[in-house]
């Protein structure tokens, strides 16, 4: 079976970036998603896509079709008011190099890390780590077969329900009171 919409893939991986390994997935602990779900890169399932278990991959991803450029805009001086819990900044946060979960106005968290700690204020960085770097995979595909409704409910959450739409889940008789 080959990879392609509305199948489960197992692959191993190794990601370079920089000459330098940052993720990979291994026979033991396999990377396992569903095609097409919108889970992993574009870019990435575009260069996996028609490969059979057993074969191997190597590609490249550009910034642009990784995780995007570094945008100055993500990086932002806050005010260390912005740390206090419980009337105090935890000790060893607001150290540079930390990745800080965060909130923004509309209640989405989102990851910083610390680029700066200033008198006031820390300079904190919001952009993907991997943000202005270019990728490269290499590895191989473990699996393929059909999509379950037990996958569907693992990685895009829910199942079949009433009004529900969870990708081309058809057999949800007396799903519904």
């Amino acid at each position: 079976m080959k990879i392609a919409p509305n199948t489960h893939v197992a692959l191993t991986y190794q990601l370079m970036v920089d000459g330098e390994l940052v993720d990979q997935a291994t026979e033991e602990r396999p990377l396992e998603f569903i095609y097409d779900a919108g889970l992993l890169l574009p870019a990435f399932e575009q260069h996996i896509k028609d490969l059979e278990p057993s074969q191997n991959f190597e590609f490249k991803l550009d910034a642009a079709n990784g995780y995007g450029q570094t945008m100055e805009e993500a990086m932002i001086e806050l005010p260390k008011t912005s740390f206090i819990v419980d009337g105090k900044i935890e000790d060893g946060m607001l150290e540079v190099g930390n990745t800080i979960p965060m909130m923004d106005n509309q209640g989405h968290q989102m990851m910083g890390q610390v680029t700066e700690v200033k008198e006031n204020s820390v300079m904190m960085d919001f952009n993907h780590p991997l943000a202005g770097k270019e990728l490269h995979f290499s590895g191989k595909v473990e699996q393929v077969r059909e999509v379950t409704d037990e996958d569907r409910a693992k990685y895009i959450g829910g199942g079949c329900g009433c009004g529900q739409d969870h990708g081309g889940c058809d057999d949800c008789e007396g799903s519904c009171s």
